[in-house]
């Protein structure tokens, strides 16, 4: 082997124990660092100012002022005929002064009639039924009662059936609606009566209605007092 062929085998086996020799040596120590033992100036830290939350200021609750105002605390009944159909007249007027009175509470009720039209709307149905029941079994209720011959009106009755049933039922119902009907659009403020269709005659007109609502809760009250 000549010199040349040994120094190309020579120079691989050289870099190859390098290589070991640095992988298995330690790395060298970090230099220190260079730091001044001279003393940093103190900064103070800024103070910062007081956060202030705001806080909120209770007000006392105002009521609405004006005309709108006077509502609060009033009462308004409406008492009408539901039998009449007046109870779409009676809504009106309850969405117009709750509107012009915020805070106005207004009643709806039934005004009903007298003591003795309701005790007769009550007798009407059992007469209709008794009459009805008379024409169907006539014949075999007549000589219960010991009347061997009926009289000449349930002949006549008899003779139409059908006609005489649906009659005697319209006539009852009609009787027994105007018996439940007052014909009452009456309108009461805090107790007060301020307007009657049953003395008037006629229904009050929405803004005539208002005036007078309006009159009645702005009136000063006179308080009397014990000396």
């Amino acid at each position: 082997m000549d010199r040349s062929q040994l120094i190309l085998i020579s120079l691989p086996i050289f870099l190859f124990c390098s290589d070991l020799f640095n992988l298995f040596t330690p790395p060298p120590p970090k230099p220190p660092s260079h730091r001044t033992n001279q003393p940093q100036p103190h900064i103070p830290h800024q103070q910062r100012p007081p956060v202030v939350i705001p806080g909120t200021l209770d007000f006392p609750s105002q009521k609405p002022s004006g005309l709108g105002a006077v509502g609060y605390g009033n009462t308004v009944e409406i008492n009408f005929c539901i039998s009449c159909s007046f109870k779409g007249t009676a809504v009106t007027m309850k969405k117009m002064l709750e509107t012009a009175f915020p805070g106005l509470d207004v009643v709806l009720a039934n005004y009903p009639p007298p003591a003795p039209k309701r005790l007769l709307a009550k007798v009407v149905p059992v007469a209709q039924m008794g009459v009805i029941g008379m024409i169907v079994a006539g014949d075999r209720i007549f000589p219960m009662i010991g009347i061997a011959h009926p009289p000449a009106w349930f002949n006549s009755l008899r003779a139409n059936r059908f006609g005489s049933m649906a009659s005697t039922w319209l006539l009852g119902n009609f009787l027994q609606s105007y018996l439940q009907s007052s014909g009452a659009f009456e309108v009461l403020c805090n107790g007060e009566l301020v307007f009657s269709k049953l003395k008037e005659g006629r229904f009050p007109g929405e803004i005539e209605l208002r005036d007078l609502i309006s009159k009645t809760l702005t009136k000063p009250s006179v308080v009397t007092g014990s000396y």
